[in-house]
């Protein structure tokens, strides 16, 4: 089942249900909605899981019990068993990861970095093609290698950062660090 942008925006704009993906993502695709509402609670007043009251827990339990679970059960993310109290991810969630990469203040988007290295490698392109005396003394397959490691290097390094700061990374969500 594909989800469409505005279903996946849809979710995403809540914080909550932004919460309830990333745990389901690190500790297991099935959880009760009572650890749910705990995890949920912890993150959203910056403390430790133990330290949440039950007037807090209460809080997240109901709003997720009524609204945020239903919610993301209708638009086919998750699936809700009210009876068991109990929530589990559907395949139709690995459909917002492309919607995931979050981009914090002052940081500059990947696609940036991409475009710099394209750049950076088709001006030693073109000296390199011209011989300018940038690259003397340089083989073809040294100017090969090096392009090819500085691709690799800038995939490598936006792969670890894109893991590190997707919902379900490791550790509360990315927005909560």
């Amino acid at each position: 089942m594909n989800l469409e942008q505005d279903n996946v925006f849809e979710v995403l704009s809540n914080r909550r249900r932004r919460f309830v993906l990333h745990y389901l993502r690190g500790n297991g695709a099935q959880a009760a909605v009572g650890t749910l509402a705990e995890y949920v609670a912890a993150w959203e007043n910056g403390i430790d899981v133990a330290a949440v009251t039950s007037t807090e827990r209460k809080n997240v339990y109901t709003a997720l019990q009524q609204f945020h679970l239903p919610k993301m059960e209708d638009l086919g993310i998750v699936v809700f068993d009210r009876r068991a109290s109990e929530v589990e991810l559907t395949d139709a969630a690995d459909d917002v990861d492309v919607y995931l990469e979050l981009i914090r203040d002052g940081d500059v988007p990947w696609s940036l970095y991409y475009l710099g290295i394209s750049l950076l490698t088709g001006g030693l392109t073109l000296s390199y093609a011209f011989g300018l005396p940038i690259l003397a003394g340089t083989t073809d397959i040294e100017y090969a290698i090096f392009t090819v490691a500085s691709l690799t290097t800038m995939a490598l390094v936006h792969t670890y950062y894109t893991r590190k700061m997707r919902l379900g990374s490791d550790g509360p969500p990315p927005e909560v660090t």
